[in-house]
């Protein structure tokens, strides 16, 4: 019995320590794990490109009322940004000189509705969302509208509106993604 639970143990630890090194290798290498709905479930690589329409970003969410709301809930997790917040990664739906308006219908970008952008009234909890209003502005240099294009309930700018350049760390590549 004493010999089964010294294997186990030894089995627990070598697999913890080897999932503790991978972590490490991984963030070296600038790949992060990913296993939120905004996005496909996977791993992504942060790349050298820069910041334009259709690419997937991580970023800081500035300080403020909405993402505190959001944390405590669990919908964003806490890490290392300001305030204590976790990254986020969204893909830019919008950039300078886009016009862009944000309404309970949904998001629209140069006259089309996004797909996937109408506001929720609550979230799965039945807490309800912020109810984030623009409208119609033709973006600048520094703003971005960061969504998801996968989850028709996720957090993003339809509750937070625009992110500005200097919230953005990282563009991001999948490096590999499965679906549930």
């Amino acid at each position: 019995m004493k010999k089964g639970l010294r294997i186990l143990a030894g089995i627990v630890l070598s697999v913890s320590a080897g999932i503790f090194l991978l972590s490490i290798v991984f963030h070296v290498s600038g790949i992060y794990y990913n296993n939120t709905p905004s996005f496909p479930v996977g791993f992504y690589k942060i790349i050298d490109a820069p910041v334009g329409r259709g690419a997937y970003v991580s970023f800081c969410p500035p300080r403020g009322e909405v993402f505190e709301m959001a944390m405590m809930r669990n919908t964003i997790s806490t890490g290392n940004c300001p305030g204590g917040y976790g990254m986020l990664l969204k893909r830019v739906f919008a950039q300078a000189g886009d016009r862009v308006s944000i309404g309970r219908a949904g998001i629209v970008v140069n006259g089309e509705l996004m797909p996937n952008s109408a506001q929720i009234s609550a979230d799965g909890d039945g807490h309800e969302m912020p109810q984030y209003r623009l409208k119609e502005k033709m973006l600048n240099d520094s703003e971005y509208l960061l969504m998801s294009d996968v989850n028709p309930n996720s957090f993003d700018a339809r509750y937070f509106g625009l992110i500005a350049h200097a919230q953005i760390q990282h563009v991001v590549e999948p490096v590999f993604t499965w679906s549930d």
